[in-house]
């Protein structure tokens, strides 16, 4: 099938014919960072109303990196239903493009959950009273 429906692959499948090693490293990065991007723009503190501009010009920029590599994941769902379209070789390669992900979004919320954690500590309630005499 030409172009396998915009499948994500490695080695022969991959748009650049990158292999295994670059194309995880890829995808863990890129999806580290949209997750990254995505947190640190909807936490407390960030400007509201707002979040999509950076939400999206990262993505842009992921796309504009990853396609070339591995037609972008960053997201399992979006890679599950053009392999499963595409058949053969891209649902064999699938995995990766699950593994890669998450491994990018967890160290990402990890990252985050330690950058931010000050903000939940620094957090106070100031409770007043007051004396009839």
């Amino acid at each position: 099938m030409p172009g396998g429906f915009a499948a994500n692959g490695y080695g022969d499948l991959s748009p650049g014919k990158y292999g295994l090693a670059g194309c995880f490293v890829t995808e863990v990065v890129m999806t580290f960072f949209f997750l990254f991007i995505i947190i640190g723009t909807t936490s407390k503190g960030a400007a509201v109303g707002f979040a999509g501009i950076p939400i999206g010009l990262g993505l842009t920029l992921i796309h504009l990196v990853s396609i070339p590599v591995t037609n972008t994941s960053v997201n399992p769902a979006r890679s599950t239903g053009p392999a499963l379209f595409a058949g053969g070789g891209h649902v064999e390669q699938l995995w990766l493009f699950w593994l890669a992900p998450i491994i990018g979004a967890v160290i990402a919320g990890l990252l985050s959950r330690w950058m931010y954690e000050r903000e939940a500590l620094i957090q106070t309630v100031v409770v007043e009273e007051s004396r009839v005499s």
